[in-house]
């Protein structure tokens, strides 16, 4: 009769008692280089993956970056166009153009939800003076010399859109 086979040894085919650990079984050699190939296999796997997304999360993000530049650069540039000839209008003219005046403010409320609020501010302060140039009386080019500060009501603006376009540039 043979002996028993106690916890953590196991019985050959011919018959002979070995143990989990011992060393000399061909079967647990073979597993460390097929369980090291396919570790490396698998390392390598998930690097690439996560490299990818990372690789394509940045590309998203310099992509949203450059639109979001360029949105905001042509919605100063149509502010700073439609400030500019409201104001040139509002010095010669009594009446006041209702529906540009909207216009005007339908930018300064897109500002709202893409600009600092230093732009914002800018922008309406811009507008308060149109407004408060077309009440005011019409210039003449001999009120020029009293005036000349005045000239440039858009340069708070165009220095705060600076500001943050080269923030954001530099983000």
């Amino acid at each position: 009769m043979q002996g028993r086979v106690r916890a953590g040894e196991y019985r050959t085919d011919q018959g002979k008692v070995k143990s989990d650990g011992d060393k000399s079984d061909p079967m647990s050699t073979m597993y460390i280089p097929a369980l090291a190939a396919f570790g490396g296999s698998a390392f390598g796997a998930v690097s690439t993956i996560v490299s990818g997304w990372f690789s394509g999360r940045r590309k998203r993000r310099e992509r949203h970056h450059a639109r979001s530049f360029s949105t905001r650069e042509h919605l100063y540039h149509s502010f700073i166009e439609e400030a500019s000839r409201l104001y040139a209008e509002a010095l010669v003219k009594d009446q006041t153009e209702i529906p540009q005046l909207v216009s005007l403010y339908t930018l300064v409320g897109r500002m709202r939800i893409l600009s600092s609020n230093e732009v914002v501010q800018a922008a309406e302060r811009a507008g308060h003076l149109i407004i408060e140039t077309y009440l005011s009386p019409n210039r003449t080019f001999i009120d020029l010399p009293r005036f000349i500060e005045e000239m440039d009501p858009l340069r708070a603006f165009g220095e705060a859109c600076r500001r943050e376009l080269i923030e954001l540039a530099a983000e």
